[in-house]
């Protein structure tokens, strides 16, 4: 119960934010009384950064294999660290073309936009490890380029994924199509792959 109240607050708090959702339409969508929300999270602000755990559980079990590519990174070659970060981003564009990833990003980018708690819970319990793993290993790949460099090639090594999901409906127009199959999605991880051994490959500064 707690669950699908859960996803069903999430779809509502992505399509219409913290002030436009209300509780009452949450707890009729999902089939509950509205009194399960104050009892089990307190509240609707309770019930909104329980979303963003929520949320960030489910990204940190997707990708729980990526983090264990980062683990030893300062013991591994170059060629090596290329090959776990093209992995680790393949990973993540497969993320961002599952269905799954549609409501958690509707929810997201609203926090990314305007950041309150829930992006904190997001960030700690989500991202902040894979992104600190994959900038260790840009550390190896990428030796000589300085710390603040790195991190930004990171986000937009991180930013080809990204627009898979959070500008779907222009990535589908650039394409000629209504929605990402499995070709238009072949297509899309490999051309990322192509564009990041680019970018991994073309030095070591």
């Amino acid at each position: 119960m707690q669950d699908r109240l859960i996803e069903t607050a999430i779809d509502c708090f992505g399509r219409r934010g913290f002030d436009g959702a209300s509780t009452r339409d949450i707890a009729r969508a999902s089939g509950t009384a509205m009194s399960s929300i104050t009892y089990h999270f307190g509240g609707k602000e309770g019930l909104y950064l329980a979303c963003a755990e929520h949320i960030a559980a489910k990204i940190s079990e997707r990708h729980a294999a990526a983090l264990e590519l980062t683990a030893d990174a300062s013991a591994i070659d170059r060629e090596t660290a290329i090959e776990r970060c093209l992995a680790i981003i393949d990973g993540f564009a497969q993320t961002m073309l599952h269905p799954d990833s549609e409501n958690w990003a509707r929810f997201i980018v609203r926090e990314q936009q305007a950041p309150t708690e829930a992006f904190e819970r997001l960030y700690l319990g989500a991202m902040k490890n894979l992104m600190e793993g994959v900038a260790a290993l840009l550390h190896v790949v990428r030796p000589a380029l300085p710390e603040r460099e790195r991190r930004a090639l990171m986000m937009l090594i991180f930013g080809q994924a990204l627009v898979l999901r959070a500008g779907r409906a222009s990535v589908c127009k650039a394409l000629g199509t209504e929605e990402l199959g499995e070709a238009e999605a072949a297509l899309l991880r490999a051309q990322i792959r192509t564009n990041t051994i680019a970018i991994l490959s073309g030095g070591t500064t």
